[in-house]
């Protein structure tokens, strides 16, 4: 069943293939509350580009939040439950979110997902993220769930291996694209960010990626 918090006016749905839900403005009743809790997650944790296995920083600045966290360096890409940064655990994850993100997998037919991470990504103008797969998780069958906030941007959708043709989706702030099922291993990125700056965030993109890790 969806939350309280999120029922009412039913958000645009857009099923845009076998296991792929594009929610249109699905978080923008609750935004001051999320930009709330980014705020003091980045406190905790702050935000940071991390380092490839071949060295190269990468384009985009993250943090996480969640019972562990993404992380990324000269080993290999893994989750770890404490922030190499502070050797701290990394913070919970915040209330309005975990609510939020279980709701929309929901309506995406993906009840009873419960994430135990969140990645933060800051996307500046000019960023972007190369198309990969997310194959870190032990669980395939748990969906992604990534929520966009300020500027929007291009998301690029492709399919099981990287010579399958490609698709862009634009997402704007407030969007919740779930993917799971048949789709969860598809590969897919983001386009260099361009264009206006947001109201309120000025001119950069927050993404919030949603999984089950453990």
């Amino acid at each position: 069943m969806v939350d309280d918090l999120f029922a009412g006016d039913a958000p645009a749905r857009l099923d845009l293939d076998a296991g792929v839900v594009l929610l249109r403005g699905f978080a923008l009743p609750r935004v001051a509350a999320l930009l709330h809790e980014v705020e003091t997650v980045v406190a905790a944790a702050p935000l940071r580009r991390m380092s490839t296995p071949g060295g190269l920083a990468m384009s985009v600045a993250m943090t996480n939040c969640g019972t562990v966290g993404w992380v990324a360096d000269r080993t290999g890409y893994r989750y770890e439950a404490r922030d190499p940064l502070s050797g701290l655990p990394w913070p919970p994850l915040p209330a309005t979110c975990d609510g939020l993100v279980r709701a929309a997998a929901a309506l995406a037919g993906s009840e009873g997902f419960a994430p135990d991470v969140c990645l933060v990504n800051e996307y500046l103008p000019g960023t972007r993220l190369s198309l990969h797969q997310d194959r870190d998780e032990r669980d395939f069958a748990q969906p992604i769930v990534s929520l966009s906030l300020g500027m929007s941007a291009s998301f690029v959708l492709g399919g099981l291996s990287r010579r399958e043709p490609t698709r862009r989706l634009p997402l704007y702030h407030g969007d919740v694209l779930v993917w799971g099922g048949p789709a969860r291993l598809r590969f897919h990125g983001v386009l260099a960010v361009r264009g206006e700056p947001h109201p309120l965030l000025g001119a950069r993109r927050l993404n919030l990626t949603f999984r089950r890790a453990g």
